[in-house]
């Protein structure tokens, strides 16, 4: 039987071969040092990470739950609707069907203007701590000697000593900032 490889998955071994030869001519397999860092829980997971969640929280959960209530209610309706279609008459019926379906554009509509809303505010809340923690992957990089940090989801497989996460979590909520171009700006008035 013959092994077939798809052109995709070629395409990452191809990468990860050349990947893993450039390491090695370039600085020595047993000279470089990698390490992994969940930056997504590295920002959530800080001090700063867990009150800016607390803030989208108490920000948007009223507007959640109306828009919760309302595709409810619009549930509610299309199962009224197909309970009376043999009831009503084909006028009534394609009115009723139509006023739902404008009902449910029109809250599909505000779902996607939330959802923006929402990663609009995210993204303020949360740049200021992504750069502070970019900072301090940075500086334990470079004092540690590692030669690569790669995003942890991007390796399928991390020896748990390699992961900094933590470390960085620790760090940033100890105040580990140093240098001033590491440090957070302040929240703007109005955001």
């Amino acid at each position: 039987m013959r092994l077939r490889v798809a052109p995709h998955l070629l395409a990452g071994l191809l990468t990860a071969g050349f990947l893993t030869t450039s390491l090695t001519t370039s600085a020595g397999a047993a000279d470089s040092k990698l390490a992994v860092v969940d930056t997504q829980r590295a920002i959530m997971d800080t001090e700063d990470g867990l009150r800016a969640q607390a803030t989208l929280k108490k920000l948007f959960d009223n507007r959640q739950r109306d828009l919760d209530k309302k595709q409810n209610d619009l549930q509610k309706e299309k199962e009224d609707i197909e309970k009376q279609q043999n009831v009503l008459s084909k006028q009534a019926m394609a009115a009723r069907v139509d006023k739902w379906q404008r009902e449910m554009a029109a809250l599909q509509a505000v779902f996607v203007e939330y959802n923006k809303e929402l990663q609009k505010k995210q993204g303020q809340l949360t740049q200021p701590i992504y750069q502070k923690v970019m900072g301090i992957i940075r500086r334990l990089a470079t004092s540690e000697g590692i030669d690569i940090v790669i995003e942890k989801q991007a390796a399928p497989y991390v020896r748990s000593d390699l992961d900094l996460t933590d470390r960085i979590i620790t760090a940033y909520n100890q105040g580990s900032v140093g240098g001033g171009e590491d440090k957070a700006p302040k929240d703007k008035p109005g955001n």
